[in-house]
């Protein structure tokens, strides 16, 4: 090993220092791992306890989306997050019955009212945001005072504030799964007193007259769509047979009615003597007979006005009859007679209550593709359907739909060609662009950036100065004197005779041969030589 210049000491020492710190970078970087997301969307309030509760259990932490999110090591976010939750992290901005934990004594009913309809409200809140399509939720419950008089008391009222996630929506049956909530955690609450809004002011419960304000709900809109949907899926599976599977579109409109119509009407049938069937239910009967007063009669005058002669009974003869005034009394008397009958009346009684979702009218829009025909030499050509063969497609779809012309319906079917929609010759992304790759890149250039580095380092630096430290001495040239002087004997290996001959001659004696061919070709030179070696006046030639 020679002795190194300064320059490539200081290019050692430089290199090496740099490796070093490459390989202490390096062990940090793999001692850290990979950081997920523990918590995201978080509070300030929520954010500072949780930090120092990870401060306290000694787990590594970094903040992003400016403080939003709290990231730590992959292989601890499971066991990070039980460990916060039996610590009751992140409590939220949404508080429950836990505030009548913290009851102070002394406090007021009013006070004590108030904190117990505050923790009625987080915790309905907490079961709401609880479902997967609500992002958040807010729930306003209005309860009023209760005095001694039942007639004069209010009964409680809740609305109810959705925040849904983006591209989410809320059917029918979990609308009526949150007003009954609401409605079972409030006593004496009537789930028509339940308002559920979303976070565009839509009112999504159906009760009252918000449903007659806002038209059609939404269990009334889906039965149209479905309705529509049926009728264009039977033109489709009628007419694809005929012109083709892309060369049709179909489009039903329904005009539905969802009023709902109740009639009662009374029929009472005659009885029309004794023989029809009828049905005897009472019969009454009275006589009454009177004598009246003899009553005045004859001829008005004196004649009379006088009385009646006294009775004169024969000697012989026939009796006559007696007249007296008793006849006249006779005839005067009033007989009354009265019967009464009553049968069972015929009475038919019908309510007739139409049904909802009538069909009031249709309206099915068709348009069918020119037809295409290729010729032998491969070349297509569209032709347009003749009247005829539209006519036919027009009586196929009103057989389909129930074509009913006192309705009111309208069928038309047109024929145009359709634009065919060319290939994108770009159909997914480029490689660099895919996220899958750009999260392998994003991994790995740390550990590259860094091998890079130490690679730079070790051939610029570090190689250069080792390849000068022990790099071998330079051969003497022949014919060069040799200025240093070594002590120690030479030990050559010994040799078999074979190996001698093969052995090369040494140095000096190659110099001795080639003095004597000097001498033999140049005599009077080599005598010169010797002269001046005796005389010493060239003692420094060779």
């Amino acid at each position: 090993m020679v002795a190194l210049p300064v320059r490539s000491k200081v290019a050692l020492s430089v290199g090496v220092a740099a490796l070093a710190g490459v390989v202490l970078a390096m062990t940090l970087w793999s001692s850290q791992g990979d950081y997920k997301v523990l918590y995201a969307n978080l509070s300030d309030k929520d954010g500072g306890a949780i930090i120092a509760q990870l401060s306290q259990m000694n787990v590594p932490y970094k903040h992003a989306d400016g403080g939003a999110a709290i990231l730590v090591p992959a292989s601890k976010v499971h066991d990070v997050r039980l460990k916060l939750a039996s610590a009751g992290l992140p409590k939220g901005s949404v508080v429950g019955f836990e505030l009548m934990d913290g009851a102070r004594f002394g406090q007021t009913q009013f006070q004590e009212r108030l904190t117990f309809q505050r923790g009625l409200e987080g915790e309905l809140t907490r079961s709401i945001t609880a479902m997967a399509a609500v992002q958040g939720a807010r729930v306003h419950l209005a309860l009023p005072n209760q005095n001694g008089f039942f007639r004069e008391q209010q009964k409680p009222s809740a609305s109810v504030m959705l925040t849904l996630h983006p591209g989410r929506n809320l059917d029918r049956s979990q609308i009526a799964g949150i007003i009954h909530l609401v409605s079972s955690s409030v006593p004496e609450l009537n789930p028509k007193a339940v308002s559920v809004l979303d976070q565009s002011g839509t009112l999504l419960s159906s009760n009252g007259e918000g449903n007659q304000a806002s038209g059609l709900d939404a269990q009334q809109l889906q039965y149209v769509a479905q309705m529509e949907a049926g009728y264009s899926k039977r033109i489709m599976e009628l007419l694809e047979p005929v012109v083709g599977r892309e060369n049709l579109r179909a489009n039903v409109t329904a005009e539905v009615d969802f009023s709902q119509t109740e009639a009662t009407t009374e029929e009472f049938k005659p009885n029309q003597g004794k023989d029809t069937n009828s049905t005897l239910r009472s019969t009454q009967s009275s006589e009454q007979t009177g004598g009246g007063a003899a009553l005045p009669s004859g001829v008005p005058g004196a004649t009379s006005n006088q009385p009646p002669l006294p009775a004169n009974a024969p000697v012989t003869g026939t009796v006559a009859p007696l007249q007296t005034a008793q006849t006249g009394g006779n005839a005067n008397a009033a007989t009354r007679r009265d019967a009464v009958t009553n049968y069972e009346v015929d009475k038919t009684v019908r309510v007739t209550r139409n049904g909802t979702g009538t069909v009031k009218r249709l309206n099915a829009a068709v348009v069918v593709n020119h037809r295409s025909a290729t010729d032998a030499k491969g070349k297509s050509s569209t032709t347009p359907l003749s009247s005829e063969e539209l006519d036919k497609l027009t009586a196929l779809v009103q057989e389909s739909i129930g074509f009913n012309k006192e309705r009111g319906d309208s069928v038309k079917v047109i024929n145009a060609p359709f634009k065919v929609a060319l290939p994108s010759k770009e159909t997914s992304p480029p490689l660099w662009r895919q996220p899958e790759v750009i999260d392998i890149l994003r991994t790995a250039a740390v550990p590259v950036g860094l091998a890079l580095v130490a690679l730079i380092v070790f051939f610029g630096m570090v190689r250069p100065a080792l390849k000068v430290a022990f790099a071998p001495p330079p051969a003497p040239a022949p014919g060069q004197q040799m200025n240093a002087v070594v002590d120690d004997a030479e030990v050559l290996p010994a040799l078999d005779g074979k190996d001698l001959k093969a052995l090369p001659s040494p140095q000096y004696n190659q110099s001795l041969e080639q003095a004597r061919q000097m001498a033999k070709q140049n005599p009077t030179a080599a005598a010169n030589i010797v002269s001046g070696w005796v005389s010493g006046s060239n003692a420094n030639q060779i």
